[in-house]
């Protein structure tokens, strides 16, 4: 196996950089209330003839670093407060300058301060933010505004670059479907997160069917967060963590702002994303619209996609707003089908299916009020509901090089949603004799139910998305099943400031689930002439409830403002899905007794910047995974080879995930002018094996979808309005199922996913209101793959695509 070791060299010598310049004069400070005497928190803190910018954390403590002795004008401003310009000696020996803001008593006219944008691709999220907590978690924050990167396509393995150790399903040229996990997890439509929108659930159903058939543009969204590990505690159970899309909100300080970007590529590639916001008195707007279309790479691969969202807010006093927001999604994608090994290595881009069908329609809808109740608390209320479905049509037999026919029926899937969720969390600062804390306490509920019907399509060639009966040459499996679900939870966690430097943040959630599985399925029985002989129907009905307490805690340690050793641990739980276990396949059988997945997962890591020239984090991770869920190669009466999903057993899963960013030019030159050259690396280093389990040759082996080295690296250049990217992608081999299987046969749904190497390109031109951009994705055209499927959009391995061009102009006004 080839290690590329550039982006390995790049990461370290990065690191050892910060430990070169970890001496410096740092201004450190105190802001506090002058009648209260309580801390001022988020108070912004400028340094004059400086671009440093500072803000207050919860105990209203302050760094600013690489600052001469000597005197400094300080401005500090703060919400609610009356802004200070003071005049400072920077102290040499690092003590702490105390500060007073006195309360603002007057009303004044709105004051919107803008501050510089964060140079990265990536932040993190800090010790609190609206009410939520997220001290001691590993969290990532991607900005899109700072990528130089093809945004029309929702390019997953631009977009997600930084995020070291995720894994990318790449299933369509749109990026209509999301599919990422990492750290051992299954990225199929990226069902091991708990997937959110603007803080709310998007996922089919959260408890008996968490798969995300809807992905927001990248074009609309502000920031996409990810918390791993110990977001089970404030998000429920996944192993995953959380993944959530910011989106875009209403211009603050404009009337109507409108955005405006038209792409083409490719294979037929369009894109027409079209943005409308503004700020009118109490009362704010933000809408978009988007259209996209294209044929793919591969034959049979066309898709046509409308997307649109709208967002109004009304500010009714300084400490009271409520907002609502719906989203419509829904397209029509061809599916090409899987292929075989064989057909792969002869031709990735062939096709043998011109009959499958998939169709989506999503809607979303959410209202929310927050109320700050003091400078100190503050209460969000959110519900939100879901009336979705989705359809898949086709041919799907276990040997994925067979020819399809019109004269055959193809086997037909529907599902309907219909969810409805409410959470509440209130949010308090507080002090206790000398000691600070932040308390955070909420509750849930949730009620799902989906409707799933698998049964005899239509033959045929066009997307006829309706139900027939059995004859001849249709499918053999039906099934029909309702699936209510309820899901009620109460969480805390508090952090404790120990000191200025340490805090601790334990963390508790009960959880309430009941799941029900309520309907038939059937098998048709058939003579050697095909002619239909019997069609039993069997009824089945099930119910599982249980209720369980999750536990965790974290500890973050930070010698200086820019610098924190953080760590934490937690227990993960995830229920078994009763849609997955009654959905027939050629490809695959599943264990009618599956039981639920628990674990518990660690981090232990170090992260900070250093100045404004670098921003690390690197990081140690345990995952230990009971009852995992997983595949198996099984054969069965006829020798075909067939996947069989259940209980594996136990895994552990150890690994180092380390990213690295670094604006070069600042690191020599601080006022950089017109010039900008930032390189970023990311390394993830994983180990996963089987430790325990009662399949035959499966103790010892390696868990699936982990590569060993999962490297991503690139460089960022530009020159006053014109910007460039290079990005270079590495993955090493990984296996697909729990016995490691490298040869998967005529079906190809199991076997091994080859090492594979990505580059892409991008460059940009923005003046004005004017902005160009194009990309060329795959740029040396490599053909590679990183998916076997079971089923749809299978089975069989689908190819990535090769080499692309797009084109996007933009105007903004």
């Amino acid at each position: 196996m080839r290690f590329p070791v550039c982006s390995s060299v790049v990461t370290v010598s990065l690191l050892a950089g910060h430990v070169a310049f970890a001496q410096q004069v740092t201004l450190q400070g105190r802001v506090r209330e002058a009648d209260t005497n309580q801390p001022v928190v988020g108070c912004e803190v400028y340094v004059k003839g400086s671009r440093q910018i500072a803000r207050t954390d919860s105990t209203g403590l302050f760094n600013i670093s690489r600052l001469a002795p000597g005197r400094q004008q300080l401005q500090l401003s703060s919400i609610g407060h009356e802004p200070l310009k003071i005049e400072v000696e920077v102290p040499a020996d690092g003590s702490v300058l105390d500060f007073r803001l006195a309360r603002r008593e007057r009303t004044l006219k709105e004051v919107v301060v803008a501050a510089p944008q964060a140079r990265f691709g990536q932040t993190r999220l800090r010790e609190v933010e609206g009410t939520a907590i997220f001290a001691a978690k590993k969290s990532e924050v991607i900005v899109p505004d700072n990528l130089v990167a093809n945004l029309a396509t929702n390019n997953a393995r631009q977009v997600y670059a930084r995020v070291a150790g995720l894994n990318i399903y790449e299933n369509d040229q749109g990026g209509l479907q999301l599919s990422i996990g990492g750290r051992g997890l299954d990225p199929n439509r990226t069902a091991n997160f708990n997937v959110r929108q603007n803080g709310y659930d998007i996922s089919a159903d959260a408890l008996g069917y968490p798969e995300s058939y809807y992905t927001p543009p990248i074009e609309a969204i502000k920031r996409i967060q990810l918390v791993r590990g110990a977001a089970s505690l404030q998000y429920g159970t996944q192993f995953g963590g959380l993944l959530n899309f910011e989106m875009r909100g209403p211009e603050p300080d404009k009337t109507v702002s409108v955005v405006s970007r038209q792409t083409v590529g490719s294979f037929g590639f369009f894109n027409s994303f079209n943005s409308v916001g503004g700020t009118v008195k109490k009362l704010s707007y933000y809408a978009f619209a988007q259209y996209k279309r294209g044929d793919g790479w591969r034959p049979n691969s066309h898709f046509d996609s409308k997307t649109a969202y709208a967002d109004v807010r009304y500010q009714f006093t300084e400490n009271f707003k409520v907002g609502a927001q719906v989203t419509h999604m829904d397209y029509l994608a061809q599916q090409p089908g899987g292929l075989s090994d064989e057909q792969f290595a002869r031709n990735p881009r062939q096709s043998n299916r011109a009959r499958n069908w998939f169709e989506v329609d999503w809607n979303l809808f959410n209202a929310s009020a927050d109320w700050k109740l003091n400078p100190r608390s503050n209460i969000n209320l959110t519900t939100f509901g879901l009336l979705a479905s989705r359809k898949s049509l086709g041919h799907r037999p276990n040997r994925v090089d067979t020819n399809d026919s019109d004269d055959l029926g193809r086997d037909l899937i529907t599902g309907d949603f219909r969810n409805f969720g409410v959470e509440a969390r209130y949010l308090n600062r507080y002090q206790v004799a000398s000691k600070y804390g932040v308390l955070l306490v909420g509750t849930r509920y949730y009620s799902g139910f989906n409707h799933s019907i698998q049964g005899f399509g239509p033959a045929g060639h066009s997307a006829d998305f309706t139900f027939g009966e059995p004859g001849p040459l249709t499918t053999n499996s039906y099934s029909d099943y309702r699936f209510p679900n309820r899901n009620v939870a109460v969480f805390a966690e508090n952090i404790f400031y120990l000191s200025e430097k340490l805090s601790v943040t334990p963390g508790v959630r009960y959880e309430y689930i009941r799941t029900r599985a309520e309907g038939e399925y059937g098998n048709v029985n058939r003579d050697l002439a095909l002619n239909v002989v019997s069609f039993p129907i069997t009824p089945e009905e099930r119910e599982n409830r249980r209720g369980f307490v999750l536990g965790g805690i974290g500890v973050s340690y930070k010698p200086q403002e820019q610098r924190e050793f953080y760590g934490n641990i937690s227990q993960n739980y995830r229920s078994i899905t009763f849609s997955d276990m009654r959905i027939a396949n050629p490809s695959a059988v599943i264990d009618p007794n599956l039981q639920d997945e628990r674990g518990y997962s660690a981090d232990l890591g170090l992260r900070g910047d250093q100045g404004q020239w670098l921003t690390y984090d690197v990081s140690l991770f345990a995952l230990n995974y009971g009852n995992r869920i997983g595949e198996v190669q099984t054969y069965d009466a006829n020798d075909r080879v067939l996947r069989r999903r259940g209980n594996i057993g136990r895994a552990l899963i150890l690994g180092v995930e380390s990213y690295a960013e670094a604006d070069v030019l600042r690191l020599v030159q601080p006022e950089t002018g017109r010039w900008s050259v930032a390189t970023f690396g990311n390394l993830a280093l994983v180990r996963g094996r089987y430790t325990q389990s009662e399949e035959q040759g499966v103790k010892g082996n390696n868990v699936e979808f982990i590569p060993t080295v999962n490297l991503k690296t690139g460089l960022r250049a530009g020159y006053g309005p014109v910007k460039a990217s290079f990005q270079y992608t590495y993955l090493s081999d990984q296996y697909t199922d729990a016995t490691n299987a490298e040869v998967g046969g005529v079906s190809a749904v199991v076997g091994l996913i080859p090492a594979y190497q990505v580059m892409d390109a991008s460059v940009s031109w923005e003046r004005r209101w004017l902005k160009l951009e194009g990309s060329v994705n795959n740029l040396a055209n490599a053909m590679y793959f990183t998916r076997r499927a079971t089923g749809y959009p299978g089975p069989g391995i689908l190819p990535s695509d090769g080499r692309s061009f797009f084109l996007t102009a933009a105007v903004k006004w």
